[in-house]
C-alpha cells in the first residue's frame, strides 16, 4: 500500500475517522490493527519478523529494568539481556539483508586465492522496512539499558510504537521517548494540526509524483544502460538522481509527518533543505536526520566521538559512515558511498582543526554571499559525486560513468546538444522539468528561515488557495509523471 496510491488515501481517511470517533482508550487498539494491516498489505508472512523483533526488544527492556539494581552474579544480567536483544534483532536483519552479500564476497575472495568453494546464497525476500523498525527497537533497548528512558510495560503501546504505520516502512526512525508519550496522551482534534497534515501530505506528493517519478525516467534510462551514455548525459542523470532521491525520500517523510499530524502525532523532522548546505557536515545535519542522529548516538559517541585524540576521531568518523553506507544496502556500491562521505568528513575535520585559530578577515556582505554560494555549489558537487556510487548497479558501472563523464567536452556545443538528444529532451522539456524543481528550491529556501505554512496562514485566502490549486494540478495532471512508483528507500 503505497503512500502515493488511492488505496492509501482511502485507508488513511478511514483510520482518521475511526481514530477521532473512538474513545481514547480504544484508539491504540484501532491504530495497532491498522498498522499491522498496512504492513501485511505487502507480504503477510513477513509480519512474523516485526512481531518477533517487537517481542524480543520488549521482553529485553522488562528484564533489564527488573535486574537493574541486582547484586552479585545477577548484576551482569541487564548487560546480558541487552546483548541478547542486539544479537537476535541484528541477526534477523543480517540474515535477510546481508547474508547473501557477505557469502558472495567471501566466496569471491577465496576464489581469488584459487581455493575451491561453492556458492551459498539464499535469495531471500527483503522484508520491507526491516532496517527502520530494527533500528527503532534497538534504540529503545539501548536507552533502557543506559537508564535514559523508563521501560514501557504496556505491550500494546510498545507494539504500536514499533509498527505505527506512517513511519513504519521508511522512517523517520523515531525514539520511544518522543512517540510513546504521544500515543498514550488523550488528544482532541486540532483543526490547525489537521490542516497542516494535509499540507505536508500535498508537499510530499508533489515531491514524489511531480519531481521524483518524472526524473526517474531519465535516471533509469541512463543508469540502466551506461554503455550507451557518456558525457553530459551522465552528469545530467546524476544531478537528476540527486533531486529524485531527495524528493522521493523526503516526499515519503513529508507524507508520513502529515499522516501522523492528522492523528494528532508529531513525528520528528527528517529533512531540512539539505541541498542548501555549505559543508558535508551541515549536509548530514539536514539529510535523513533520524538516521544520522541514530548513528551519532549509538555508534559515533560510543566509539569515543570527538572526545579522543585526532587520529581516533577521524577513525570514528570513517567507521560511522562505512556502517551508514552498509545500512543502506548489501552492495559494495553503498560501502564506497559511505566511505566517500566519511572521507569528506575527515577532510573537513582536518581543515577545521587547521583553521580554527586563524583570524578571519571581515568580509563585505557581497563577498559573504558569493562565498556561501560557492560553498553550497561545492557541497552539492561532492554529494552528487558520491551519488554516482549510490545509484550505480555495480562499481564497474560507477567507474565507467565517471571515466566517460567529460567525453566530448572539447566541443562544448556538441557536448550539450548530444546530451539533450540522448535524453530525448528539447528546450521546452527542460524548462517544464526544471519548473517544479525551482518551485521546490524556493520552498526549501524559505523553510530554512520560517514556518512556511504559518506564514501562508496570514495571507489572503485567495492567494493561499491559488497555491493549493496549482499544487493539486501539478500532482494530478503534470505531464510525464508515473516513472517511479515505489519509494526508493523501501529497498533498505
Amino acid at each position: 500500500m503505497l503512500f502515493n496510491s488511492v488505496p492509501y488515501a482511502i485507508f488513511l481517511a478511514l483510520v482518521f475517522v475511526l481514530h477521532w470517533l473512538l474513545p481514547h482508550r480504544f484508539r491504540w487498539i484501532m491504530l495497532l490493527i491498522a498498522s499491522y494491516y498496512f504492513y501485511m498489505s505487502w507480504n503477510p508472512e513477513l509480519v512474523v519478523l516485526i512481531a518477533l523483533t517487537t517481542l524480543v526488544s520488549y521482553s529485553s527492556g522488562l528484564l533489564i529494568d527488573r535486574f537493574r539494581n541486582a547484586e552479585g552474579k545477577k548484576a551482569k544480567l541487564p548487560k546480558l539481556f541487552m546483548i541478547l536483544a542486539l544479537v537476535i534483532c541484528f541477526g534477523v536483519l543480517f540474515f535477510f539483508k546481508y547474508f547473501d552479500f557477505f557469502s558472495e564476497s567471501v566466496t569471491s575472495l577465496l576464489r581469488a586465492f584459487s581455493l575451491p568453494v561453492q556458492d551459498i546464497t539464499l535469495k531471500l525476500v527483503l522484508p520491507v522496512g526491516i532496517s527502520f523498525y530494527t533500528f527503532q527497537t534497538l534504540s529503545y533497548v539501548i536507552d533502557v539499558y543506559r537508564n535514559k528512558i523508563p521501560v514501557e510495560k504496556h505491550l500494546g503501546y510498545y507494539t504500536l510504537y514499533v509498527s505505527f504505520f506512517p513511519q513504519l516502512v521508511a522512517g523517520p526512525i523515531e525514539r520511544s521517548d518522543n512517540l510513546i508519550p504521544q500515543l498514550r496522551k488523550e488528544r482532541t482534534f486540532d483543526y490547525v494540526e489537521g490542516s497542516d497534515g494535509l499540507k505536508w501530505i500535498a508537499i510530499g506528493l508533489f515531491k514524489k509524483v511531480v519531481i521524483a517519478d518524472t526524473l526517474s525516467v531519465y535516471v533509469n534510462m541512463v543508469y540502466g544502460n551506461l554503455a550507451n551514455y557518456q558525457g553530459l548525459s551522465f552528469i545530467a542523470a546524476t544531478i537528476f538522481f540527486a533531486f529524485q532521491i531527495y524528493c522521493d525520500f523526503s516526499g515519503y517523510s513529508d507524507i508520513a509527518v502529515g499522516s501522523a499530524k492528522l492523528l494528532g502525532v508529531q513525528l520528528m523532522k527528517n529533512f531540512d533543505s539539505p541541498y542548501f548546505s555549505k559543508s558535508i557536515r551541515e549536509f548530514w545535519s539536514r539529510w535523513h536526520i533520524s538516521l544520522s542522529t541514530w548513528f551519532r548516538d549509538y555508534v559515533y559517541i560510543p566509539l569515543g566521538g570527538n572526545r579522543k585524540k585526532l587520529p581516533r576521531v577521524l577513525l570514528n568518523l570513517m567507521i560511522t559512515f562505512l556502517l551508514s553506507g552498509l545500512w543502506h544496502g548489501a552492495n559494495w556500491t553503498f560501502v564506497v558511498w559511505g566511505a566517500l562521505h566519511g572521507f569528506y568528513m575527515v577532510v573537513e575535520a582536518l581543515i577545521r582543526r587547521a583553521s580554527k585559530d586563524r583570524t578571519v578577515a571581515q568580509k563585505s556582505k557581497g563577498a559573504r554571499v558569493v562565498q556561501s554560494a560557492l560553498q553550497v555549489l561545492l557541497t552539492f558537487a561532492l554529494v552528487c559525486f558520491a551519488w554516482v556510487f549510490f545509484r550505480a548497479n555495480t562499481l564497474s558501472d560507477a567507474f565507467y560513468g565517471l571515466s566517460h563523464m567529460f567525453a566530448g567536452i572539447s566541443s562544448p556545443i556538441h557536448y550539450v546538444t548530444s546530451a539533450a538528444r540522448a535524453l530525448n529532451l528539447n528546450r521546452n522539456d527542460i524548462l517544464v522539468r526544471l519548473l517544479p524543481v525551482a518551485m521546490l528550491a524556493v520552498f526549501d529556501y524559505f523553510s530554512m528561515r520560517s514556518d512556511v505554512f504559518r506564514s501562508m496562514s496570514r495571507w489572503k485566502p485567495v492567494y493561499r488557495w491559488a497555491i493549493y490549486l496549482v499544487m493539486i494540478w501539478f500532482i494530478l495532471f503534470f505531464p510525464g509523471t508515473g516513472g517511479g512508483g515505489e519509494f526508493i528507500y523501501f529497498q533498505f
